[in-house]
């Protein structure tokens, strides 16, 4: 694998494979890699020639009272994985390489309605870091196919959005959520469980899974959904477990906006604290 740092060597390469009739497939990461990183590389041999990733901690979708100094740094590791994993090219740009006015003179995207809401409520500004970032990711590697993990639902859903509005010729693969034995989704925020919070953490998933059976046997039975008021119950048994809710909601999953009786693809949008991580999940459910 190889590492660069510079733009210029990034576009020099990926130029040198599109010359050549290679497709590109790109993984944007933040680093502190765990093996649902690892799983969106193996999903990218799956659609393209050479696969790039990046590591960057992006300020811009970090708020006011998020400590990015505190985002964990494991680059060795980090570059050991990759190449396991067969990783053609690591960029590792700087923040001044990637906003080189600074962030207050940085021109932006926004992606509106999808943005709103859920992680966009309680992070206010951090898609619009997001989708910037990538979209200025995308500019740089020009990639034909790019890999984002399922546990950040809403996140892929503003990306293929931005993607389509912006008539990028760039296909989304989304890649389903890696997990534990117990059930917790893989996240580098996990590192902050102690051993009493990794036990608790598990209810979040079990009680979207309880959520998303009501809603099945409520629709096989040709009952009255009572989306709200179900997902009230599982967001009090998440409190009782010990963790605390930030959101818990039932969606269209493609819209995001909240789930009507018509709605046959609906996706459980949730999110808990559980001591000092924010811990976010979601559950697909499609009625047909």
């Amino acid at each position: 694998m190889k590492t660069v740092s510079q733009i210029s060597e990034l576009r020099a390469q990926v130029k040198s494979w599109h010359q050549q009739g290679l497709t590109v497939a790109f993984v944007p990461t933040m680093g502190n890699l765990h093996a649902g990183h690892i799983s969106l590389i193996d999903e990218a041999h799956k659609h393209a020639d050479k696969i790039v990733a990046s590591i960057f901690v992006n300020p811009m979708q970090f708020g006011a009272n998020e400590d990015i100094d505190s985002y964990p740094r494991t680059m060795a590791d980090d570059q050991e994985k990759l190449t396991q994993a067969g990783t053609d090219l690591l960029f590792t740009p700087t923040a001044d390489i990637i906003y080189p006015k600074g962030l207050a003179k940085q021109s932006f995207v926004e992606v509106p309605n999808v943005s709103d809401g859920y992680c966009g409520e309680s992070r206010p500004g951090h898609f619009r870091g997001v989708a910037t970032v990538v979209c200025k990711l995308f500019n740089l590697v020009q990639p034909d196919v790019a890999c984002f993990g399922l546990k950040d639902y809403q996140q892929v859903q503003v990306i293929q959005t931005m993607v389509e509005d912006l008539s990028m010729p760039i296909t989304i693969v989304p890649v389903a959520t890696s997990r534990e034995e117990s059930g917790l989704a893989l996240s580098s925020r996990n590192g902050y469980l102690t051993a009493e919070e990794k036990a608790i953490a598990p209810a979040l998933q079990k009680n979207l899974q309880w959520l998303a059976e009501q809603i099945q046997q409520g629709y096989t039975a040709n009952d009255s959904i009572d989306f709200i008021g179900l997902a009230k119950q599982a967001s009090n048994a998440i409190n009782e477990a010990g963790l605390k809710t930030d959101y818990l909601h039932v969606c269209h999953a493609q819209t995001l906006q909240p789930a009507s009786e018509d709605d046959t693809r609906l996706v459980i949008l949730a999110a808990a604290h559980c001591g000092k991580a924010r811990l976010i999940d979601n559950l697909q459910v499609n009625l047909t």
